[in-house]
């Protein structure tokens, strides 16, 4: 048997919500388990028969589904989204070592930057603007905080050639948060679809990820046209590529696929 709860209470505490002071007490927060099995309707439509063939299970919902990638960067994505993904990491990391001891676990990123279009290829000139609001303890100054996250968090993470003085911070603009996580907010699981695939580069067909199983193409198929995406580029074969997918319940061969490479392509 699964056990749930503490599948639950371990995330939590590997996250840092250890205490109610930071926004939730793994140990002692209350944790409901409802389970529900699929409704049978869905079920004989996606399973059929059973088949043991998988590329004969039936999409498990309708929808359309992108996949993304650009040359940009080594990973093929976004150099945007990568950097805000790299410093939500090194806020981590800083806070799980000490570094600054006055992080609490809430917290996120933005990155702005300038480009040039390059005949369709996108092409980073610098960084414009670098968001970070992040929860904090009591002890802590803004101007600390300030200090901190450009020497311990933005420093490591963006290449010195893309910051200019005209580079714009903010820094917990808002000024104080010191309240987050389940105690400030009602929670993010597929509310941040953006920042799950491309940061609002190429598209998106509007289906989380979270909570899905692979029969549900809102996961499976946006997992599978990054794939191609990602193989068009790193072959060479364009230096940016949409594919875009859509299904219907039940029916395992997609309606539709289109590929868009913004006028890079080679063949």
């Amino acid at each position: 048997d699964i056990d749930y709860e503490q599948i639950v209470r371990k995330t939590c505490r590997e996250i840092g919500f250890i205490s109610d002071n930071v926004g939730l007490d793994a140990d002692h927060c209350k944790v409901l388990v409802n389970i529900e099995q699929q409704s049978p309707d869905i079920a004989q439509g996606v399973h059929g028969h059973f088949t043991k063939r998988p590329e004969d299970i039936g999409a498990g919902d309708q929808g359309h589904m992108f996949g993304y990638a650009t040359d940009e960067t080594p990973e093929l994505m976004p150099l945007t989204h990568v950097l805000a993904t790299k410093l939500g990491a090194k806020l981590t990391e800083v806070r799980k070592n000490g570094t600054c001891p006055w992080l609490r676990p809430d917290g996120k990123t933005q990155v702005t930057i300038e480009y040039r279009n390059e005949g369709g290829a996108m092409v980073p000139e610098r960084v414009h603007t670098v968001l970070i609001s992040t929860q904090h303890d009591e002890t802590v100054t803004n101007d600390q905080i300030a200090a901190d996250l450009k020497e311990h968090v933005i420093k490591p993470v963006i290449p010195e050639k893309y910051l200019d003085e005209n580079t714009i911070f903010h820094l917990n603009p808002s000024g104080r948060f010191v309240i987050g996580g389940p105690h400030g907010d009602a929670g993010l699981t597929g509310r941040k679809i953006i920042i799950d695939t491309y940061g609002g580069w190429g598209a998106h067909g509007g289906g989380a990820f979270s909570g899905k199983d692979p029969t549900k193409v809102d996961r499976s198929g946006a997992y599978i046209v990054r794939q191609a995406a990602k193989s068009i580029v790193a072959a060479g074969l364009a230096r940016r590529c949409l594919v875009q997918v859509s299904y219907a319940i039940g029916v395992p061969e997609p309606l539709s696929v289109f590929v868009d490479s913004y006028g890079t392509g080679r063949i």
